[in-house]
C-alpha cells in the first residue's frame, strides 16, 4: 500500500559530494512512500546581476547549467539504482526563492536538502540557502547535515 503522505517528493542538490548523502534520503523517501520525485538545481542568476551580459557572463552561465544537468543527472543515476523515477529541472533565480516556488507551483509533500556541500564561501552561501527555505516554506523541509566524517575530505 502507497503512503499518502508524500506525492510530491524535491530534493535540492548543488552537485558536491555531499549532495550523495540528500539525494540517498530523498530517493529512499520516494521509493518507500511510492512518491513522485523531481531533482532541483537552481542556477543563482542573483549572483550576476550586476556583471554586464556579454561572451563572459554567457560562458559562466553555460557552465553552470551544465554543473547544474549533471547535478541532476547524478539524481536520476541512483534514482534508477531504487526504481524510483525522477523529473530532472534547471531553474535560474535566487535558489531559496525558486524552490520555495517550484515546491508551491507543484504540490510538493517535502523539499529535502543539505545544510552544504562545498568549501569556503560556497558552503556558507548554501548553508544560508537551506536556512532560507527553513525559514520562509510552508512545506516540510527534510535536512540532511553533513557529518564531521565528511568535512575530512
Amino acid at each position: 500500500m502507497e503512503s499518502t503522505i508524500y506525492k510530491n517528493i524535491l530534493i535540492a542538490t548543488d552537485g558536491s559530494e555531499h549532495s550523495e548523502n540528500t539525494i540517498k534520503y530523498g530517493v529512499e523517501l520516494a521509493k518507500l512512500s511510492g512518491a513522485r520525485l523531481f531533482a532541483v538545481y537552481v542556477v543563482d542568476t542573483g549572483a550576476f546581476a550586476s556583471i554586464p551580459m556579454d561572451a563572459e557572463w554567457e560562458m559562466m552561465y553555460s557552465l553552470l547549467q551544465d554543473e547544474g544537468k549533471k547535478a541532476t543527472e547524478r539524481v536520476e543515476e541512483m534514482s534508477n539504482e531504487y526504481g524510483v523515477e525522477v523529473e530532472q529541472v534547471l531553474l535560474d533565480g535566487q535558489p531559496a526563492h525558486e524552490i520555495i516556488d517550484f515546491a508551491e507551483k507543484n504540490n510538493i509533500s517535502v523539499i529535502i536538502m543539505g545544510t552544504h556541500g562545498k568549501s569556503g564561501l560556497d558552503r556558507f552561501l548554501l548553508g544560508s540557502v537551506a536556512e532560507r527555505v527553513i525559514r520562509s516554506s510552508d512545506i516540510p523541509v527534510f535536512v540532511v547535515r553533513m557529518s564531521d566524517d565528511d568535512n575530512d575530505e
